[in-house]
């Protein structure tokens, strides 16, 4: 469609020579001018002011054409007229191009100056219709067709101006253009309110949005989904709450058999260790009351069993094993985070073998693991709770995160998940838990020597003096009998690099007692390997 009939307007009269252009499709019309009867003579005060040539005459039976003078006769009506629209010039030479925009008209009566050809381009020559068409960009969209501002609708803002009634009726081709210019405005009127009525009326059965199936078959979610590991796995966490002298605090902890035992962190229980009040509420509401039966300070594990508890459902999770857990491999965690129980969050296992030295930032005993880091959601809440892999089993317990600078000094403020959460492999948790169950104290494997907790180069370096009164080396254990002495950096145990002591801890508390490793040391700048068997400790060390 041509710019004119977007915005409404009719086209100016077309100088002598030019074509007619039909505005609904840019097309050329050419026709003959039909003869007319001679015009009155012209008074002798109005002289023309050009010179016409003689009319040829007709030939081969084919009327001659009106005169010249007629035909200028014509053009100074049509110029007295505003709305008359003159006939095409039968003689004017074809535009170059059909189909491009109407160049500006340029006319003038006869006796009137010309206007300058080379200002014709300094204005638009149809007021209120742009040369190229805008539309309005809301975020990127272009309006389609048949939609406000789109084209074959109409224009936001575009008037459509009407003519007064006409003092005469046009003549010839003319009035033929004037008839298709008001049809392809009709036309064009009647389109763009079609497409909007349609718009606004749609009819449903057309419609190409989906509607999901409201069948509960439908719906049901694989058991291997999110949503169907949690299903499955919600019954079976709790929500504990520990309470006792001016502590309390709240965690998460989930069923570890049959008998009633809650597995659990450390840290969530000690606030009751020592006769304070202990609670777990399960997905359902049910609260039971409960009681430690053991604790592993170092490893951040704890057992709790429920009381009275009878009429509970006791399905404990599936323990996988997280020494076959790889990074990337996906990950849920279930907990309650500031208290808000039964929150499940998802992310992956972003690295393996992580060393993580945590404490509750009020004295205690640090704890040491070689842990799984995940990106999963973890908060303040969360520890105790099981992480769980795609199959739905728990390759370890949620322990600690890595705080973004929120926590105060004081340990009383705690900043939420920024990504990095760590969780207790599940085969050294479940290895805890059943000493625990089983005699009620933890047991560590140990080397026999002391660390230099101040040593920041490579390596874990046994300490020159020993601490706390006790000697580097003690004498006649596992770490003497495969020859390290005091002053010693241990840079790799088995497979695992060691560059730090907590990373040697760690690495340590993933084996049993009585397994045989290698330890590659350092002694002088030269190099040395040595097998040994790990001893082992009953019971966490006293303060």
């Amino acid at each position: 469609m041509s710019t004119e009939n977007e915005a409404g307007q009719v086209p100016a009269a077309p100088e002598p020579g030019a074509e007619s252009v039909a505005p609904e499709r840019g097309e050329l019309s050419k026709a003959a001018l039909p003869a007319e009867p001679a015009a009155p003579p012209v008074p002798p005060a109005e002289p023309p002011t050009a010179v016409l040539p003689a009319v040829p005459p007709a030939t081969d039976g084919i009327p001659a054409p009106a005169s010249y003078r007629e035909v200028a006769a014509s053009y100074s009506e049509a110029a007295a007229d505003p709305y008359a629209t003159p006939a095409a010039d039968p003689y004017a030479a074809p535009a170059a191009d059909p189909y491009a925009p109407p160049a500006p008209v340029l006319t003038a009566a006869p006796g009137q100056p010309q206007p300058d050809p080379s200002q014709a381009h300094a204005q638009q020559p149809y007021q209120g219709a742009p040369q190229t068409a805008q539309f309005p960009q809301y975020a990127g969209a272009v309006p389609q067709p048949g939609q406000p501002g789109g084209p074959g609708g109409p224009l936001w803002g575009a008037h459509v101006p009407v003519p007064p009634p006409a003092e005469r009726k046009p003549r010839g081709m003319g009035s033929m253009v004037a008839a298709v210019l008001v049809a392809a405005l009709v036309a064009g009127g009647v389109g763009g309110g079609v497409g909007y009525w349609a718009a606004r009326h749609e009819d449903n059965s057309n419609s190409t949005t989906v509607s999901s199936s409201s069948d509960p078959k439908v719906l049901d979610r694989a058991p291997n989904s999110v949503a169907g590991i949690a299903a499955k796995a919600l019954p079976s966490v709790v929500t504990i709450e520990a309470s006792g002298g001016s502590e309390s605090g709240t965690g998460t902890g989930f069923v570890f058999d049959k008998q009633g035992h809650i597995l659990t962190n450390n840290h969530v229980v000690a606030p009751a260790a020592d006769g304070g009040k202990l609670t777990a509420t399960f997905s359902n509401g049910k609260k039971y009351d409960a009681e430690v039966v053991g604790r592993a300070q170092g490893y951040d594990v704890a057992v709790i069993k429920l009381k009275n508890a009878g009429d509970a459902k006791l399905d404990p999770i599936p323990l996988g094993d997280s020494d076959s857990t790889k990074v990337g491999d996906a990950t849920i965690a279930i907990g309650a985070p500031f208290g808000l129980s039964g929150t499940v969050t998802t992310g992956i296992v972003s690295a393996m073998h992580r060393p993580v030295a945590s404490s509750d930032g009020q004295g205690a005993s640090a704890s040491y693991m070689s842990a799984i880091q995940t990106d999963a959601s973890i908060n303040p809440g969360n520890s105790g709770g099981p992480l769980l892999n795609a199959n739905g089993a728990v390759i370890g317990i949620n322990s600690a995160i890595q705080s973004a600078g929120g926590g105060g000094g004081d340990g009383q403020t705690q900043a939420g998940s920024v990504g990095l959460g760590f969780a207790i492999p599940i085969n050294q948790a479940k290895r805890v838990a059943t000493n625990l169950i089983a005699t009620g104290q933890p047991v560590y494997p140990v080397i026999g020597v002391s660390l230099d907790t101040q040593y920041r180069g490579e390596g874990a370096k046994v300490t020159e003096n020993g601490n706390s009164g006790n000697p580097a080396v003690v004498p006649g254990g596992p770490g003497d009998k495969a020859g390290l002495k005091a002053g010693d950096i241990i840079t790799k145990f088995d497979d695992t690099v060691i560059d730090s002591g907590q990373t040697l801890i760690g690495a340590i508390w993933q084996r049993q007692p009585g397994d045989k490793v290698t330890v590659t040391y350092t002694r002088g700048g030269k190099t040395s390997t040595a097998t040994l068997t790990l001893g082992k400790r009953d019971g966490d060390e006293k303060n």
